[in-house]
């Protein structure tokens, strides 16, 4: 990129992940070959491996920017002047709305799909996602300096959060065991985990 113009290579990188999007939702990773992204981007299978060693790489860069998107670059200053109870709803409210997005849940189930039989690989991919400062973690911190919350130690609290969500709005809906959720269904459930969650950690 130079001089916030988009070079003819980032032109066609663009077009190879928006490729791999539809492919990989269609046909699977593994009924996607790498002819097959050329083909639909529009470029040629050089092109492909120049910026994708394998689909593999594909499949991650994906995932990886997702979470970069909706909860590590997301804006989520802590605000002393507004209730622990608010603010942390409104957080959670944003975390229901990217799991249970329709984007997120085609992506989750490619990812599960393909990497089913490789759980090594796959969990070394997700403990660099986690090694990544979330907006949970930077406001959780920032409200036990103000002496809000008290914990030992934050990733904790970010783990309890976590299940509280995916074990109502994500793995239900992944397997498809139960009909989306409404908008009402996801405020309540955003509105009853800050509660227990502060009913555990606030001062």
């Amino acid at each position: 990129m130079v001089n916030g113009t988009r070079t003819r290579s980032d032109v066609k990188r663009e077009a190879i992940i928006q490729a791999a999007k539809r492919a990989f939702k269609t046909f699977g990773v593994n009924g996607t070959s790498m002819d097959k992204l050329a083909e639909m981007a529009q470029v040629s299978k050089r092109t492909v491996y120049n910026h994708f060693r394998a689909k593999e790489d594909l499949v991650m860069h994906l995932i990886k920017e997702q979470y970069q998107n909706a909860l590590v670059d997301a804006d989520a200053a802590y605000c002393s002047e507004v209730s622990l109870e608010k603010q942390l709803v409104e957080l959670l409210m944003a975390q229901i709305i990217f799991t249970t997005s329709e984007e997120h849940m085609d992506l989750a189930r490619v990812i599960i799909g393909h990497f089913f039989y490789e759980p090594d690989k796959l969990k070394d991919e997700i403990t660099q996602l986690k090694d990544q400062e979330t907006f949970f973690n930077r406001w959780l911190r920032a409200a036990e300096r103000d002496g809000k919350l008290s914990f030992d130690d934050v990733e904790t609290v970010c783990i309890d959060l976590d299940a509280l969500i995916k074990g109502q709005c994500f793995w239900p809906q992944l397997f498809k065991l139960e009909d989306p959720l409404t908008d009402a269904q996801k405020h309540h459930i955003a509105s009853n985990t800050a509660r227990l969650i502060l009913s555990r950690y606030q001062i």
